[in-house]
């Protein structure tokens, strides 16, 4: 990947060590998922959704800004240029840094 990106390592519940690099732009551009580099292979929809912090248990300390908004992107990747797209989801919780996969 030759692009500007910034890395985040996530970690896929239950345990499962990801890490998601962006482009400079702020996109999507590969998962590193199983030590294998599955790059973003389609156009990524980007949303945000509702998250009810106070049945999670994480807790809201005064002060922590934005505790409802959960950032998602769905994107489309594959292993190697001939193998099938998969689907998959990447979370961000409010006020955590990491990102989690949802497949």
């Amino acid at each position: 990947m030759t692009a500007t990106a910034q890395e985040y390592t996530v970690r896929q519940v239950p345990g499962e060590l990801v890490q998601v690099r962006f482009t400079a732009g702020g996109l999507p551009l590969a998962v590193r998922w199983r030590d294998r580099i599955w790059p973003v292979a389609a156009e990524p929809l980007h949303w945000f959704e509702r998250f009810s912090w106070w049945e999670s248990g994480l807790g809201a300390a005064p002060g922590r800004g934005n505790l409802v908004d959960t950032e998602c992107w769905r994107v489309q990747v594959r292993a190697t240029p001939a193998s099938p797209l998969r689907t998959v989801e990447l979370r961000r919780y409010p006020g955590r840094e990491n990102w989690i996969l949802a497949v």
